[in-house]
């Protein structure tokens, strides 16, 4: 009987100490307004599976987002919200727009024109968030820089109402006043404290731009988890690089010969100054000692806002077409690269080195699911979840229970307007509720339908709605499934399905 009962708490034992091990600590580093081309990190893959380069990716220097794909997983088709708050609410929800309801950018002072019921209040501690189910599961949760999950004198203004520990710098607004210590991050300038990043006293009147800032505290704060001998959480948001366009004086140097406009090389510098970021991150946890046990989720929330060319053309996100808030695969399409900060047999799961997933897709909500699978945490089964868990496809194999759509569903007046994007295996749907030239300088109304097929025509160069109505009818057939499904507002009443 002895023999027995210290046979079982030997093993008792061991899956305690397993369990521990099994707690990653976890950073998710998203990039504000970063497209999939913002990057030195080829993400396309040639007609081989092989990555491929294309301009953009030997305009920008980011040997920190290089390193970490060398040392893990990159996606070429990953997808986000065409705008940020959206996404937002998608990664601490793991649910897609259409069922949160957070279907447009939040307005820190008022509602957004949209429908009535759009959820324009944004997140508040009764939502099921992310953080909260760490917290809940021995984490340490930290937030970092952006967070525009609610508007200003709302609950989820405060991200530690959300069920985060700690918050720095995070509030309503979605843009700084500021990227200069100088101006205060917009307190010290009256034109641009109706944007001021709060919290950061300690570097005003500093040449401290805005993305160390953060990351100095951010490093303090994973400093103070690790002494606390907790897993971390960090969702480290960058203001960066969401307008205003101002140059990090740290990187000038490196764009000053080039041609383009001053607005893209500021642009670059911020890219820059974000890889910079990341580079330290992954350092300081190397110098910690827990960098084989540190898990790093790096997205963007939208398709690019670089300030090359036109909206809709092919130049911020080129080859992709269009950008942020668009309909277009620039508005959608965004980085994804996963990896440990040290890949090493500490490791408490495989990741693949250097791997470019090009085939299967994913999507922000997937991150939700990541996270809750890698730390060994659980959703409540009363929380619906449109996402996946990545970890089978992160260990570089094929996911057999990946779903291969994406839906899109903004009712709302924007880049592009009244619309629902839906991405089925190679083809994609656009549909138009209005057809009205909305924001655009062409006047000439737009198709109510168009229809690319991406494995074909991943640029979407040429519409082939015309000529394919049955591909066009059972496309919208199951578009009108998951909208129903996902309970979707509509930009008025009377358009609703």
């Amino acid at each position: 009987m002895k023999k027995s009962f210290f046979l079982c708490l030997g093993g008792f034992l061991l899956f305690l100490n397993l369990s521990s091990k099994q707690k990653p600590n976890i950073i998710l580093f998203l990039v504000d307004d970063m497209g999939l081309m913002d990057t030195s990190v080829p993400m396309l893959a040639d007609k081989n599976g092989k990555p491929e380069r294309h301009a953009l990716n030997d305009w920008y220097r980011t040997p920190n987002m290089e390193r970490l794909a060398e040392q893990g997983v990159r996606f070429s088709q990953f997808y986000a919200q065409s705008v940020c708050s959206p996404t937002r609410a998608s990664l601490m929800t793991g649910q897609n727009s259409a069922r949160h309801r957070v279907t447009q950018f939040i307005s820190p002072e008022s509602k957004n024109a949209g429908p009535e019921d759009w959820k324009w209040e944004g997140l508040t501690s009764k939502d099921i968030t992310l953080p909260s189910i760490l917290r809940s599961n021995g984490y340490h949760t930290i937030f970092a820089g952006k967070a525009h999950f609610a508007p200003i004198d709302h609950e989820g203004e405060d991200p530690t109402r959300l069920g985060f520990d700690i918050n720095i710098a995070g509030c309503s607004f979605g843009a700084p006043g500021s990227y200069f210590g100088e101006d205060g991050y917009g307190n010290l300038d009256p034109k641009r404290k109706r944007r001021a990043v709060p919290g950061l006293e300690k570097y005003h009147k500093t040449d401290t731009f805005l993305s160390e800032a953060i990351t100095l505290e951010a490093k303090d704060a994973v400093t103070r988890s690790i002494q606390k001998e907790k897993p971390f959480f960090l969702y480290m948001s960058h203001y960066a690089v969401h307008s205003p366009f101002q140059s990090d004086p740290r990187f000038i140097k490196n764009y000053e010969k080039s041609k383009k406009p001053r607005s893209a090389k500021s642009f670059a510098t911020l890219i820059e100054g974000i890889d910079k970021s990341l580079g330290d991150l992954m350092d300081h946890v190397t110098d910690k000692g827990v960098a084989e046990n540190t898990l790093i989720l790096f997205v963007g929330d939208n398709g690019s806002d670089g300030p090359l060319g036109d909206t809709y053309g092919y130049f911020s996100s080129a080859p992709l077409r269009g950008k942020k808030g668009t309909c277009y695969e620039g508005g959608m399409r965004v980085p994804f690269i996963a990896g440990w900060a040290k890949a090493g047999k500490a490791n408490p799961f495989k990741i693949a080195r250097n791997h470019l997933h090009h085939e299967q897709i994913g999507t922000v909500m997937d991150i939700y699911s990541t996270i809750v699978d890698a730390s060994n945490s659980s959703s409540p089964a009363k929380h619906p979840v449109d996402g996946i868990s990545l970890l089978p496809q992160l260990s570089g194999k094929s996911n057999q229970e990946r779903p291969d759509h994406f839906m899109c569903h903004f009712p709302h007046s924007h880049r592009s307007s009244y619309f629902t994007s839906y991405r089925k295996g190679d083809w994609k749907l656009i549909y138009r509720y209005l057809t009205s030239a909305g924001k655009r300088k062409s006047k000439q109304p737009l198709p109510k339908y168009e229809l690319y097929n991406l494995k074909n025509d991943p640029y979407e160069t040429k519409n082939l709605a015309p000529e394919n109505s049955k591909k066009i009818n059972e496309m919208i057939g199951l578009m009108k499934r998951q909208l129903k499904e996902e309970n979707a507002l509509f930009p008025t009443k009377e358009m609703k399905w």
